[in-house]
Formats: structure tokens, sequence, C-alpha cells
């Protein structure tokens, strides 16, 4: 089976304490990958369990006022017990993390070490969440056997992350995650480039635009929110009732460098930019209080109300 071509899976979700808010085991029924979100509050509980004595691959995230992304720090060791005790005494800005581990206790430090390099990456590249490593992790020498092993291991994490709220593989933007992500570096010797499989796609999302006076912006709707698009135009000026917080994320989108100067009414958007909802998207666009659900229009001219509601 092709992981990059999307089919329906079941997950699991375990509450070892019945708190839904509390720790979080999640499966694929059919996989040996065990995720565990573990609230930092809760995480002696975690350290009393069987599975932090394994071999793991560990996410801890975090939020701060000082940046609009959740803060991300990537790592593996082979002894989670002592390496998380480390961060809950020395690392202040995270929350939660995630343990990956196996079900079957057959994750080496091989396999640890190949995944902490590809995970730091593609999270990189992504650039949904603001990381906290300094290094890029040591990928270590990898036969092809076990370097498959780590990519359908890694294709599981992914999916996994995004069940319990953590889209960390994935971009925002018209280019989806799935061809990066899971795109092999593994050279199959046992086939010729034009016997080997196209990656396919998932499908492009549908484009909405938003011109008015001095702005013209697209963008798309998806699971997180509305995506607007680098290129997007801006309207400098505003008007004297637009809302605080759109005054203030345009203000915050100048500083971070992701708008610049356009022309004498309008700034551009130097990267793709995701916004909670529609209406806020639209209002930081167009200066000036708006519905972004009749505001935003395909080609069509229908709205994003008249698609979605």
């Amino acid at each position: 089976m092709n992981p990059l071509i999307p089919s329906a899976k079941t997950i699991q979700i375990y509450l070892p304490t019945g708190n839904p808010r509390g720790l979080r085991v999640a499966e694929m029924t059919t996989r040996t990958v065990r995720l565990i979100e573990v609230p930092r509050i809760h995480i002696a509980d975690f350290l009393n369990m069987p599975d932090a004595k394994q071999v793991g691959l560990y996410f801890l995230i975090g939020d701060t006022d000082s940046t609009d992304k959740p803060l991300l720090y990537i790592g593996q060791t082979g002894d989670l017990t002592q390496r998380l005790k480390s961060h809950h005494n020395g690392k202040d800005f995270w929350t939660r993390v995630f343990v990956m581990l196996s079900t079957n206790n057959t994750i080496t430090q091989t396999h640890a070490l190949y995944m902490e390099h590809k995970a730091i990456q593609i999270a990189t590249d992504v650039g949904r969440y603001d990381l906290q490593n300094g290094n890029n992790g040591s990928k270590p020498h990898t036969p092809a056997p076990l370097q498959a092993d780590c990519e359908e291991l890694f294709h599981t994490l992914d999916i996994l992350l995004s069940t319990l709220g953590q889209p960390v593989f994935e971009a925002i933007g018209i280019e989806t995650p799935n061809t990066k992500a899971y795109q092999t570096l593994i050279p199959d010797t046992r086939q010729s480039s034009q016997d080997t499989p196209a990656v396919v796609p998932d499908k492009q999302p549908m484009l909405f635009y938003c011109k008015a006076k001095d702005c013209d912006a697209q963008g798309y709707y998806d699971n997180d929110g509305f995506v607007l698009l680098k290129g997007s135009l801006f309207r400098k000026r505003h008007t004297p009732s637009l809302g605080k917080w759109a005054v203030n994320k345009t203000r915050e989108l100048l500083v971070n460098g992701k708008l610049v100067e356009h022309n004498n009414d309008s700034y551009r958007l130097t990267e793709d930019q995701l916004f909670k909802t529609p209406s806020g998207a639209a209002q930081a666009v167009t200066g000036r209080p708006t519905n972004g659900w009749v505001e935003w229009k395909n080609d069509s001219g229908q709205t994003l109300s008249d698609i979605y509601r």
C-alpha cells in the first residue's frame, strides 16, 4: 500500500486515568506505533509506566505570548525516564510531551536517531512550530531495510500526532506535506525510474479571493482555519472601526518580516499565513470589519458560505 494515498484508518485512544485532558494513548489498530500524550502536570504518572523504560522519540510542545507559533523541541533517547526528568527540571516552555514508542518494544536507537533527524528537518521546512532545537540531530548509517521500517513508522507517527491535535508535519500552503514528508530517501535498485509509481498528491484546495480597495488576496479554507497565500496584498490604511486584534496582527506580521512594503498603499505577504477564521483573514487584508464567509469568493463568484455552509 502506498502511504501517500489517503485511506480509511481505525485509531483507538485509551485514557489510562479516565481523564480526557490527562494522559492519552493513541494507536492505529494495525500498526506497532504507540503515541502517548502527557500533560506536564502528569509527567510523574507517565514515568511510572513501563513504557517510560523504552527507546523513544518525543516532542515537547508549549506556547508563548511572544510568538503566534507553538514552541517545539524534538528529541530521542534510550532512557525516557532520565531524559524527561531532565527536561522537566531544565526546560520551562513546554506544557505537554508526546512520546512515540513501539507496542512490541522493537524500536532501536538507530530507528530513533533516523526519525529524530527526519522530524527536525520536516518540522523546520513546514514551519508550523517554532523549533527550539539547537541542531538538526544526527542521521545514522541506516541500511535500506531498516530505513524502510523507519519511513513506515514515521508515516504512522504523523497520523497519530495530527489525531491528537499536533499537525507538526503538515505544511501550511497549497503544497501538501505528503510528498515531502514521505518521499523516501531509499534508492530502490530493484526497479528502474520508469517503473517507479508516481506520488499521488492530495486533492488541491479550492481557492478564494478577496479584492477591494488597495488589497488583492487569495487563500483557502482547511481543517485549521483560513490559509492566506504568499503574495497576497494587504491594505495599509485601516478604518477606525477595525478591531484591535486585526490591527495588532498586521503589526505583528510587519515586525516578523512576513509583511513587506509593496507600494504606497499596500503591503505584500512573504509567506503563507494561517488565520483561525475566514473573517480574521478578511479583516486583516481589507483593513475594515467584514464577514469573511461572504467576503471570500471563488472563481465562480460563490462565497465561502455558499460552499461550506
